[in-house]
């Protein structure tokens, strides 16, 4: 099988974005990644690498701006994989053009761009690409016109944030949302279910998922996920949901254990019998020993002894001990 990226790769490649977006002084991006391209997986030399499954798409909208993919049909069991990236908070590599002068330009905060931004999210859906900057900057544009927010288009976005976990942006699209909604979400939490066919319903559902999974309760989130039809329904849209879950919870393992029981395993990535052992071995690039399944060391889950030294020189406090001579104005 060949691939495009390498767990361990991954991992680090996040964690150098990261690293150095904070030391800017800029936003953070998700450890994980930002954008997701297309490939395909062919017979070729066997290496163990991490990608994400994409389910092919026709076009978002029959009405449409946006260029789209052309359609394309795959064997059920071959799947179109999308490698993970780092990339700036800001920055999606296949953003299309016209969304990117949209961003950069005063037609951001103009009324009359939603229906692209709500078509660009459809594609997204679709084509399992993800932009978090042009995500939220449609829910910015809900904010300042909320006659023009979309319930479908809206849990699109925190759907799609939820496939990100674990980045903050679904907390980013919670923050933008009505503080009503918010409100009402955290009420219904204590009284019982939201009122039906509400955002407020939609925002108390996903809330429960990214709860269960930030808090890396993969079991009760597979089971809530699968024990309601609403959830079923809140995701519908998001082509490829589960793969996408699937990889983001085997790429988190990876970072902080070097064997696993299989059953746990199983268990967290809600697969079983000869589908977990293609995904473990061919998606992942692990091993499965017996009831163990064994991950390759990386950067993140392999045990290291640091030092840590420090070079001073004298001359770089000069100016503090000069201050400490010198007599008050």
């Amino acid at each position: 099988m060949r691939f495009t990226k390498r767990l361990s790769d991954v991992v680090a490649s996040g964690k150098r974005d990261f690293l150095e977006e904070s030391g800017r002084g800029g936003q953070c991006p998700s450890l994980i990644g930002r954008r997701i391209s297309s490939a395909t997986f062919a017979h070729s030399e066997p290496s163990p690498l991490t990608t994400i499954p994409h389910a092919p798409s026709d076009t978002c909208s029959s009405h449409s701006t946006l260029p789209s993919a052309p359609p394309r049909s795959l064997p059920p069991e071959r799947l179109d994989c999308l490698p993970i990236m780092g990339f700036a908070f800001d920055q999606a590599p296949e953003r299309p053009e016209n969304i990117d002068a949209i961003l950069n330009g005063l037609d951001r905060y103009n009324p009359e761009t939603t229906g692209v931004f709500q078509d660009y999210i459809a594609q997204q859906c679709q084509d399992q690409s993800y932009d978090c900057y042009a995500n939220l900057a449609l829910l910015k544009l809900y904010q300042f016109n909320p006659h023009l927010t979309q319930l479908e288009t809206t849990t699109n976005v925190l759907a799609k944030a939820l496939t990100v976990f674990p980045s903050p942006d679904f907390s980013l699209c919670l923050s933008l949302l009505p503080p009503y909604v918010l409100a009402q979400s955290r009420n219904s939490e204590k009284t019982g279910a939201a009122p039906s066919g509400t955002l407020a319903e939609a925002v108390q559902h996903l809330s429960l998922l990214h709860h269960q999974l930030n808090n890396a309760q993969y079991d009760a989130f597979w089971d809530t996920l699968n024990g309601d039809d609403l959830y079923a329904d809140l995701v519908a849209d998001v082509q490829g949901f589960e793969e996408l879950l699937r990889v983001r919870i085997a790429v988190v393992v990876s970072q902080c254990m070097q064997e696993v029981q299989r059953s746990i395993l199983e268990g967290w990535l809600n697969l079983k019998g000869a589908k977990f052992d293609n995904f473990v071995k061919e998606v992942c690039g692990w091993k499965i020993e017996g009831e163990k399944v064994v991950i390759p060391l990386n950067k993140e889950n392999e045990a290291r002894s640091s030092v840590v030294r420090e070079n001073v020189k004298f001359e770089q406090f000069g100016r503090m001990v000069k201050r400490a001579y010198e007599q008050p104005a």
